[in-house]
Formats: structure tokens, C-alpha cells, sequence
């Protein structure tokens, strides 16, 4: 995670709204089940399967309408974890299943 990242995490997360600009081809997203952390991320990730299934949990949890950044029901280091999986752009992960990304993250974070 680059310093620039880390900072805007921290500065995001438990703040009550967004900075103006968001640069382009990002979207923004709020991620938590209690406490909400607010993510800047590339749109593209919007099409991965990987995150098309957590949008579809999601979905059925919070309901399919927002307002200004998507709500993202999975914990934040869950999340985190899939951010920089599909940064590193390896191809295997086209065929991975969200639970197994579920059971591999926690098997690693023990």
C-alpha cells in the first residue's frame, strides 16, 4: 500500500464525507458492516467477478440504491485484502469464488 493510500485511508475513515475531487476512471465506496470506512478505488474493479459477487451480497444486505459512494458489507481488512489482490492483476483470480477468497484470507490471518 503506497504512503499516499495509507493517508487517505486514515483520513477517510470516520469522516463524514468525501473530498471533492475524485480523480478520473475512480469511484468511491464505503466499506464496513458497524464502522463505515470510506475508499477511493479504480472503476475497473467495478467488472472483476471477485467483486462483482461481494456488490451482489452487498446488494441483498443494504439494498441496490446509494448515495454518493456504494456500500460495501464486508470487514475492511476482508476488503482491503481483495483491493490488493486484484492490483496485483494475476489472472488466477478470474476464477477464484468470493468464499474462497473468505477462507483463504482468514487462514492467512490467523
Amino acid at each position: 500500500m503506497t504512503l499516499s493510500v495509507l493517508l487517505k485511508k486514515i483520513c477517510y475513515c470516520g469522516s463524514k464525507s468525501f473530498p471533492t475531487d475524485l480523480p478520473k476512471g475512480h469511484i468511491r465506496v464505503r466499506v464496513g458492516k458497524n464502522v463505515l470506512c470510506k475508499f477511493e478505488l479504480e472503476a475497473y474493479f467495478l467488472d472483476h467477478p471477485l467483486f462483482e459477487q461481494l456488490l451482489q451480497l452487498s446488494g441483498e444486505e443494504f439494498g441496490y440504491s446509494y448515495d454518493g459512494a456504494l456500500r460495501i458489507a464486508c470487514e475492511i481488512d476482508l476488503f482491503q485484502y481483495l483491493v490488493e489482490l486484484l492490483r496485483t492483476r494475476n489472472p488466477l483470480t478470474n476464477y477464484m469464488e468470493l468464499k474462497d477468497l473468505v477462507s483463504k484470507f482468514n487462514s492467512d490471518h490467523r
